[in-house]
């Protein structure tokens, strides 16, 4: 086994109590631990940055999901990129980076067979987590294959200075849609989306009904709705939907702390008419497009065609404030934790 010097403590994340509608820092308790030793075709990574998200809130429930709920009083999972300092494994060596699934702690055990490597060289490793990570994907299939876009689609897209909702209007863009629109929680990220994102419209959900305020901005209507919030942007969404639309169903953040069950879209039966589909999906479901992902959107990075926002939070002791920040909806682009 090679290795660089081992440190002494390893501070990670525990869930403790799951939570009733909003988290609560008594939720959560950060843990000192011996720091892990890997094992034959492991390699320990240091990890540099790591990931919170808000399918993370739906892990903290024991209700039955896509994925296994977080354990209580171990430490919980989300993506993360780091550099390999000790290695039983072959191939990877010290020295390395590695996107890998263990964040929420500062040094974690990967089996190498789990491990990704990534270039710091050809884009920074925190993109890794984001533009071209597991978020990236999200937008890029969820558009491109969930929701069929094509040239001339009038899109729009909810949650839209998010890390996802922001890479799907410009992939848009990109693609040749005739027009996108974007929501977003205040006037600061609104004008973030046509400026620097290159929206055609957005405006403030807080501002008013989010049907006039679509209706406004999209009067000819829509032909993709990429839902990331559901509940008045998702009925919204059906009454601006065009003939033939399709709606990519990606989160509904609304609702992720609701403790009582939220009534659905009143206008449902419009699908009749407008012969509208709706889609949930899975990132999970579209690794397929991984390589294809990768050298189409690298290109629009590296080019700067495609930019993206990154909120940093410093220190893993301020990741559990980072994770209830992306629940209210403080940050712009990709929420991220530097260690």
């Amino acid at each position: 086994m090679t290795e660089t010097q081992l440190p002494a403590v390893n501070r990670e994340w525990h869930l403790v109590s799951r939570p009733v509608g909003w988290p609560k820092p008594e939720d959560f308790a950060l843990v000192e631990a011996e720091v892990p030793q890997p094992g034959e075709g492991q390699v320990l990574v240091r990890n540099a940055y790591v990931s919170v998200d808000p399918y993370m809130r739906g892990r903290m429930s024991a209700a039955k999901s896509y994925v296994a709920p977080f354990e209580l009083g171990k430490v919980m999972q989300g993506g993360a990129v780091g550099e390999v300092i000790a290695s039983n494994a072959e191939g990877v060596e010290v020295g390395d980076h590695v996107l890998h699934f263990f964040g929420w702690r500062e040094f974690a055990v990967v089996d190498a067979k789990q491990a990704v490597k990534v270039d710091p060289q050809a884009a920074p490793l925190s993109t890794y987590l984001g533009a071209l990570g597991m978020t990236g994907l999200t937008a890029y299939a969820g558009l491109l294959r969930t929701a069929s876009f094509k040239e001339g689609d009038s899109v729009f897209v909810s949650g839209a200075a998010g890390a996802v909702g922001s890479q799907v209007g410009q992939i848009a863009k990109l693609k040749g849609a005739s027009r996108v629109i974007g929501s977003a929680g205040s006037d600061e990220k609104v004008k973030l989306l046509v400026e620097e994102y290159g929206f055609d419209a957005a405006f403030n959900y807080k501002n008013g009904p989010v049907s006039e305020q679509l209706r406004a901005a999209a009067p000819d209507g829509v032909d993709v709705y990429f839902d990331n919030v559901g509940g008045d942007h998702l009925e919204a969404a059906i009454g601006s939907l065009n003939r033939d639309g399709r709606i990519a169903v990606c989160g509904m953040i609304s609702v992720y702390n609701s403790t009582e069950p939220v009534p659905g879209p009143k206008n449902l039966a419009r699908l009749i008419q407008t012969r509208g589909r709706i889609e949930g999906f899975l990132v999970g479901d579209h690794y397929d497009l991984q390589a294809q992902f990768v050298q189409e959107v690298g290109a629009w990075v590296r080019s700067g065609e495609l930019k993206y926002s990154e909120t940093v939070v410093e220190g893993i002791e301020n990741n559990l404030e980072a994770f209830f920040g992306v629940l209210r909806g403080d940050n712009v682009g990709k929420m991220i934790v530097k260690l």
